[in-house]
């Protein structure tokens, strides 16, 4: 089979396409041929050794695959040769076949998107974790979403449009604020005058839930723009800058700082994940929610994919197809 190998930390670039064994259904694991592969930031962290995880080299990256199961190992009791599933790995997804746990896999209907079904792992997968598990995200609250028109920020713009939020949107140009509002914001905002502009669309109350994957210069002006019980769900940092808390501000204005590690979450409570991923497939099932597939592009091409990515030049989920 084709698979994307890192064969050393490094630049993005440098990640291979070539041929690879198929891989064999160990117990509890079945085989799945791929039709759609999720693009992910976190991709790109692991194959440059950014990321929290440094596998064993040389590793498949990829972190979402959908398909159809063409083998089953020992000790699989719920799927069968045949079924449609998509599955969540730490890595080894960017590949024609790709070994998963039976537990890490979810059924879909015959006719559900593998795109979609893709985009709904990571991107959704997060946001729906980090505002229903993480922040208690509450009808009529304000939430904040940075970095709104990537990937995982318009999940949490749909997800928190959903729960009954009024969402304000930030992005870095007027076409991805457009998207933005597009997929459900009430608002969006541009980066330059942040603390100011969520000081006026909140009469001086503040953000209830705030939702940052991108930190930077921009964590500093939501962390003095949090109202009293606020929640500021600290998700990721693909500004490239990791921000300082001044923690004076927790206390005097009665907020929380609240990490949201998905990949954690749903090793350490797989039954809540796998409630949450059959929650999500059912919400896009009755259109609650419609990801944003921007790009569907070839296996070959996924280093040039990715590090558009991490270039910050893209909108909505990069699907890559075997």
């Amino acid at each position: 089979m084709k698979a994307i190998v890192c064969e050393a930390y490094g630049p993005i670039e440098t990640l291979a396409y070539r041929d690879m064994p198929d891989p064999v259904a160990g117990p509890g694991e079945v085989i799945v041929e791929a039709e759609a592969i999720g693009v992910n930031y976190p991709d790109g962290l692991l194959v440059q050794g950014l990321y929290q995880a440094r596998p064993a080299l040389p590793f498949v990256p990829g972190m979402e695959v959908a398909g159809r199961v063409i083998a089953i190992g020992a000790e699989v009791m719920r799927l069968a040769v045949g079924d449609r599933v998509v599955a969540s790995l730490q890595f080894g997804g960017y590949a024609e076949k790709v070994a998963v746990t039976e537990a890490a896999a979810t059924q879909l209907p015959e006719d559900f998107d593998a795109g979609v079904a893709c985009a709904l792992v990571c991107a959704y997968g997060t946001a729906y974790h980090a505002l229903k598990q993480r922040a208690a995200l509450q009808p009529d609250e304000t939430l904040l979403v940075l970095g709104a028109a990537g990937a995982t920020g318009l999940a949490a713009v749909q997800i928190g449009q959903a729960m009954g939020a009024r969402v304000i949107a930030v992005a870095s140009s007027e076409d991805k604020r457009s998207l933005a509002v597009g997929e459900g914001a009430d608002v969006a905002i541009g980066y330059d005058d942040l603390r100011e502009d969520l000081k006026r669309l909140t009469d001086g109350k503040g953000i209830d839930v705030a939702f940052d994957p991108v930190g930077g210069d921009a964590f500093d002006a939501v962390a003095r723009s949090m109202a009293w019980n606020g929640r500021l769900l600290v998700v990721g940092f693909a500004s490239g800058t990791i921000p300082q808390l001044p923690v004076n501000l927790a206390l005097v204005k009665g907020f929380s700082a609240v990490g949201v590690f998905w990949g954690a979450f749903v090793e350490k409570e797989p039954e809540q994940a796998a409630a949450n991923m059959a929650e999500l497939i059912a919400w896009t099932a009755e259109e609650r929610l419609q990801p944003v597939i921007t790009e569907r592009g070839r296996l070959a091409d996924a280093a040039e994919i990715l590090g558009r990515i991490h270039a910050r030049q893209t909108t909505g989920k990069l699907i890559l197809v075997p």
